[in-house]
């Protein structure tokens, strides 16, 4: 008889919990026994289904481990919509990055340790205080790695409670990366200047503000890096060593890596306001580097009609001929608004790609 083979690719991890296949063959029960996988090797499952199941064409169909508290999520940790297939005969692959985890999203056991540096972390090319903190790979106790260094900026909106604009829930994030054994890496979070915000994230004097993104970026290169490389088991060098945020925050990571490029190899840019700063164009264009750049770009099409031609000149600007090229993976959203929660789920493709 005629079969649809399904393959599917997840990584390997210590869930030992089986996988089935549940659809509109079988009224979507999570786990009927028949449609229960073959364990191929580990991260590699498989099943053939009967062309009397396939003809009822469009077959709809996801994948769990036993129940809807683990049905399958993208990489993110965000729900999928239902797997559509027309085909009823062949083969089929599909890949799934992740799973619910006994109806949360992440094993809370791989949650970041969060370690409060300081709350008035002195700054003193700026004369003024910061609250810092760090978030710790879950087993950082338990090991003598070193780790790389991700270093972020509007530490407010970042995990935990947020702030009024929002939350990325990166902490969630980073449970999310752990499960599936990706290396790790330390996030070190900086608070904007709340008042003080769009003149610590301007690299010049403009109409906005008198910039003070220059003092800022000392600080983070020659204060603060010092203190974390001495009190944390870090890979200090360029190559482990990223700045990153979005919008204004985005705009100084822009900087951090044109006026400190032996401090900052890996450069996370989601939505930055480029607009904020005419010169960064002509900028992009005279920078260069003698060892590789990585720099990953985010823009959503529906912050506003000029996100993604902004980026994209951006991308243009620093891909000049002529020069050492950094390296550059350019993101667009098609639905993506101007908000915490689009860039908090772009930010584990951003740190796979960036340090893994």
């Amino acid at each position: 008889m005629p079969t649809l083979r399904l393959e599917l690719t997840t990584p390997p991890t210590d869930d030992n919990r089986p996988v089935f296949v549940s659809g509109n063959f079988c009224q979507w029960f999570p786990d009927v026994e028949r449609f229960r996988m073959r364990l191929i090797r580990p991260g590699k499952y498989e099943l053939e289904l009967p062309s009397d199941l396939t003809a009822r064409a469009p077959l709809e169909y996801k994948y769990t481990r036993g129940s809807w508290d683990s049905v399958e999520l993208d990489q993110s940790g965000e729900a999928v919509p239902n797997r559509i297939s027309r085909r009823q005969t062949g083969t089929r692959r599909d890949v799934v990055p992740h799973w619910r985890w006994y109806g949360l999203p992440f094993n809370p056991a791989f949650l970041p340790k969060v370690s409060l540096v300081s709350d008035a972390f002195e700054m003193p090319q700026l004369n003024r205080n910061r609250r810092i903190r760090v978030l710790l790979p879950y087993d950082y106790d338990a090991s003598d790695t070193r780790y790389p260094v991700l270093y972020l900026n509007d530490g407010q909106n970042l995990f935990g409670e947020g702030s009024a604009f929002g939350n990325w829930t990166i902490d969630q994030k980073l449970a999310v990366l752990a499960h599936r054994h990706h290396r790790k890496l330390i996030i070190v979070a900086v608070d904007h200047g709340e008042s003080e915000r769009i003149a610590e994230f301007l690299p010049y004097n403009t109409r906005l503000a008198d910039g003070q993104g220059r003092p800022f970026l000392d600080f983070i290169v020659h204060t603060l890096k010092p203190h974390i490389d001495a009190q944390y088991r870090t890979l200090p060098e360029r190559s482990h060593t990223g700045m990153g945020g979005s919008s204004m925050g985005g705009l100084i990571s822009v900087y951090a890596g044109l006026l400190h490029p032996a401090t900052f190899g890996r450069l996370m840019i989601f939505s930055p306001s480029l607009w904020a700063a005419p010169k960064v164009y002509s900028d992009a264009l005279r920078f260069s580097y003698h060892e590789p750049t990585k720099v990953y770009l985010y823009g959503g099409k529906q912050e506003s009609k000029y996100m993604v031609p902004a980026i994209q000149r951006l991308q243009e600007s620093l891909l000049r001929k002529g020069h050492k090229q950094p390296q550059i993976h350019l993101s667009v959203d098609p639905r993506g608004k101007h908000n915490e929660n689009r860039w908090g789920r772009e930010f584990p493709q951003a740190v796979e790609w960036l340090f893994f």
